[in-house]
């Protein structure tokens, strides 16, 4: 026997299935007409939505984070990464003087020797050429407890180990190219630098248009001959080997399948025929040097090609897993130990300024503020110690 409670029943059920189903066709009808608005992905844009690997932040977005998920992350440092914490750097930390380093807009040739010597420009370089295989928590840490001292050595010692070809070469290298020039960077007999921004691409690196090359055959040698013109270069005026990258052209097939068009990477010398390391610039009137780049009709032989002929065209690729491992560690390393930094300095003052004889650590209003900028460090801490977990359980966070 069909009551009138369950006509009613289904009657609100049918309402609801109608009322779900129209809104489905509205937003399907809505989103076709965005898509048609919408500019089709390029292969540049879909290369760097790919890169990297997806890990915690998957849950994130999801709408069902877990705090379970985080358990096999945790960043711990071995005994020889302690010790360089605790020793080298430290030893460097007591050498710097900022206010000196800022007024002289360099820091003191010791302070570049210390460097060198002990291996800061190498930390991610493998100890079988000579570099110190130190992990990602712990370059990390060097480079944050460097920044609380000196901003412009902390950017120094990030360059070589995330923006430079160290990492570039590890994955991609041929081996005559590793053994070639990971000694010489882990000693630092070569100060690295890498070109990739030029006066009017910088993030939207894909757009280069004052960097670019043109396979030829010179003296019956393939090759490419390039010209180029890049700025704000960190390290270049002080840089052996440059990480040059640029749009490369085949419009004669010389390439025959091995390698194709696209974005290309070089390793050039300073010396290199051709290469200008420009004048140093001071655009942020900061100590760490910044420069310019150049290059006309510069011949670049396929040998100096990072990872040779086969990578023509890959280095869109190979800039998205790299740098964005790189800029996960030394950018928010030098964030986090400035805010530490403030949180001991703030505290500190706030025991011995005094108002009406009594600390202003001591007032609700400033104890507000302390507390909050607190939890801001905390936060900070926490999201940088997860970032390097992350890494070294070999995920690759994308750009």
């Amino acid at each position: 026997m069909i009551t009138n409670s369950k006509i009613i029943k289904n009657n609100h059920i049918m309402k609801l299935y109608y009322n779900h189903s129209n809104k489905r066709d509205i937003t399907g009808y809505l989103y076709k007409i965005a898509k048609k608005m919408m500019p089709k992905i390029s292969d540049t844009e879909r290369a760097a939505l790919n890169a990297g690997t997806v890990g915690f932040d998957r849950n994130i977005f999801s709408g069902d984070p877990k705090l379970k998920d985080l358990l096999k992350y945790k960043v711990k440092l071995n005994d020889e990464e302690k010790s360089f914490l605790n020793k080298e750097v430290r030893q460097l930390c007591e050498t710097l003087d900022d206010y000196k380093i800022t007024e002289d807009r360099d820091m003191p040739e010791d302070v570049w020797e210390i460097c060198k010597k002990q291996g800061f420009f190498g930390m991610i370089i493998p100890k079988k050429y000579g570099g110190k295989g130190f992990s990602a928590h712990a370059h990390s840490q060097v480079v944050q407890i460097l920044s609380t001292r000196s901003g412009s050595a902390a950017a120094t010692v990030s360059v070589p180990n995330s923006l430079g070809p160290g990492e570039l070469l590890l994955r991609y290298g041929t081996e005559d190219q590793k053994n070639y020039y990971l000694p010489k960077l882990a000693k630092g007999d070569l100060i690295p630098c890498f070109g990739l921004t030029s006066p009017h691409s910088g993030s939207d690196a894909a757009s280069m248009s004052e960097a670019y090359g043109e396979v030829v055959e010179k003296d019956g040698k393939l090759g490419i001959v390039a010209s180029f013109n890049k700025r704000y270069i960190t390290l270049a005026p002080v840089a052996g080997v440059v990480g040059l990258a640029f749009n490369l052209r085949d419009p004669k097939g010389l390439l025959k399948g091995v390698g194709h068009e696209g974005i290309t990477i070089a390793l050039l010398e300073r010396d290199h025929p051709g290469l200008v390391m420009g004048k140093r610039h001071d655009p942020l009137v900061a100590a760490f040097m910044n420069g310019t780049v150049q290059g006309r009709d510069v011949f670049i032989p396929m040998d100096k090609l990072i990872g040779g002929q086969a990578r023509c065209g890959f280095g869109w690729n190979m800039l998205m897993d790299c740098l964005a491992e790189g800029r996960s560690i030394s950018l928010p390393a030098s964030a986090v130990g400035a805010t530490q930094l403030a949180v001991n300095a703030l505290g500190a003052y706030a025991r011995i300024r005094k108002q009406f004889r009594v600390p202003i650590a001591e007032m609700g209003g400033v104890q507000e503020a302390l507390s909050r900028i607190a939890s801001e460090a905390f936060i900070v801490t926490s999201a940088q110690h997860l970032i390097n977990a992350m890494l070294g359980e070999h995920e690759q966070p994308a750009v």
